[in-house]
């Protein structure tokens, strides 16, 4: 498998598409204006706290007020405390870090149990516990990284400054990254602690690294062979980063100096376009029918066009197959969070349940985001989770259309009609009006001259007062009003 690594510079955003094998992975999109919050590590002031929620809101300088769970609060060793009024009051300072961006209607979370990564670990000062990544599965590499990382903190004779996660990227590491990555992360946590110690009232204190230099650490791996930025000032930023943390990254990086955008070349435009829309086909001629609501995701898998070449059975097999890679790629590229509910085509072989299972698995084992998948019911539904720390694409993307509110469903022009009728008898019954002036948008009023012209006219004669029409061409087609003549 190739991957290449594409990045769009401009003053007001940064772009990244992840290509495997020319077909796009992943997209990830920062604005300048509105940059994610997610690592970052605020000084802020409690606002309220909620001792029935076992929760607080907490005050770091943004629009709505951060929420932290009492699970995510340190509690000093000896101590047992059963209520969140034992440890946080009203206007108490405290040091948190983002876990999770500030979503729709939801507040930014927060936790005191700190982490910050580096190119091969994830430093926890909280913790003195050696931990490796569940993705590393030789137990002779896994022990042999935890002796490593051991055997750097002695030799680089540091004082203790917690614990470590060796992440998938360490796998095979030498002895001299180790430990540079450990200088990286020590210089950091002091800078941090400088930080925390000289500011007085709200404030930042560690901003998490901008999209570009975060793709370089996260997400550059052994498959990737090219790394292509389209602005010289970030291609310097860029190479003096890994120098610094992701040595041999380095001979990766080119520029992009091409009059044609970087994006179109790759076709990444036409795909972003692409993965907002509701229908994702099959090649096979089946197609996906992706949800969003408030609570989970939908996704229904149909046969389509493909009928197969030997049975049912067969078509609905390599139907439900094709879908599963295909969700777990439109997973990575929406980036679709939270609770997933797949509606596979029902099989009746337990046997192609499972290989259908199994190929949704291992197709999920290449996302960073975390996954779960509970099984699949006689019914053919999958539930799964993924991790939810951004915004996915379209919300990022896309607001609720003004019309339909997000439906994605406007009342008929027939329906209104009616409403329309009905409000008009209320009116009548209500006041002694002279007539009534319908202000409506013209596919109502069509209507109301058209097809109810009769009712129009049956109506004004059962009321005993004319009835006035006038288009409205700002109005939806929902939205109508009556005025009293």
């Amino acid at each position: 498998m190739s991957e290449e690594i594409l990045m769009n510079i401009t003053p007001m955003e940064t772009r990244v598409a992840v290509v495997e094998n020319g077909v796009l992975q992943e997209v990830h999109i920062e604005r300048t204006q509105s940059r994610g919050l997610v690592g970052n590590i605020y000084k802020g002031r409690v606002v309220r706290v909620l001792p029935g929620m076992q929760a607080a809101f907490v005050d770091i300088g943004l629009e709505r007020a951060a929420f932290i769970h009492m699970g995510e609060l340190q509690i000093p060793e000896g101590r047992q405390i059963d209520s969140i009024s034992g440890l946080l009051h009203d206007g108490q300072a405290l040091v948190v870090q983002v876990t999770k961006d500030p979503i729709g209607s939801k507040g930014a979370r927060l936790t005191t149990y700190f982490s910050m990564p580096s190119r091969y670990l994830v430093h926890m000062p909280s913790s003195d516990h050696i931990g490796v990544s569940l993705k590393i599965e030789d137990e002779t590499e896994r022990e042999r990284l935890k002796l490593l990382v051991a055997d750097c903190l002695k030799a680089e004779t540091l004082p203790e400054f917690g614990g470590f996660i060796i992440r998938t990227a360490a796998e095979g590491v030498n002895e001299a990254d180790m430990r540079a990555d450990i200088r990286y992360l020590y210089r950091l946590w002091q800078q941090v602690q400088e930080q925390i110690n000289d500011c007085s009232g709200n404030c930042l204190i560690y901003e998490e690294l901008p999209l570009a230099l975060r793709t370089l650490r996260d997400l550059v791996g052994e498959q990737t062979e090219k790394i292509r930025i389209d602005s010289r000032e970030t291609l310097g930023k860029a190479l003096q980063f890994v120098t610094e943390l992701v040595p041999g990254v380095g001979e990766l990086i080119e520029h992009y100096p091409g009059e044609r955008p970087l994006f179109d070349l790759h076709g990444i435009e036409d795909e972003i376009q692409r993965a907002l829309e509701r229908k994702v086909p099959l090649k096979s001629g089946g197609y996906l029918i992706i949800d969003p609501t408030e609570a989970m995701t939908t996704i229904d898998v149909n046969t389509g066009a493909f009928v197969g070449h030997r049975n049912l059975e067969e078509t609905i097999f390599k139907t439900n197959l094709e879908a599963a890679m295909a969700i777990a790629r439109q997973l990575r590229l929406r980036n679709v969070g939270g609770i997933i509910i797949i509606d596979f085509i029902d099989m009746e072989d337990e046997e192609h349940r499972r290989q259908v299972l199994r190929t949704l698995e291992r197709q999920l084992e290449r996302d960073h985001a975390k996954t779960h998948i509970t099984g699949l019911t006689e019914l053919g539904l999958v539930q799964m989770t993924r991790k939810r720390t951004r915004e996915s694409l379209s919300q990022l993307l896309c607001e609720p259309c003004s019309t339909c509110q997000g439906r994605g469903e406007l009342r008929t022009a027939e329906t209104v009609c009616y409403e329309v009728f009905r409000e008009i008898l209320r009116e009548a019954r209500a006041y002694q009006a002279e007539g009534y002036l319908v202000l409506a948008s013209q596919s109502v009023v069509d209507r109301l001259l058209d097809e109810e012209a009769g009712n129009l006219a049956d109506l004004e004669t059962f009321i005993g007062r004319p009835i006035k029409l006038q288009v409205e061409s700002l109005y939806s087609q929902e939205q109508y009003d009556i005025v009293l003549l």
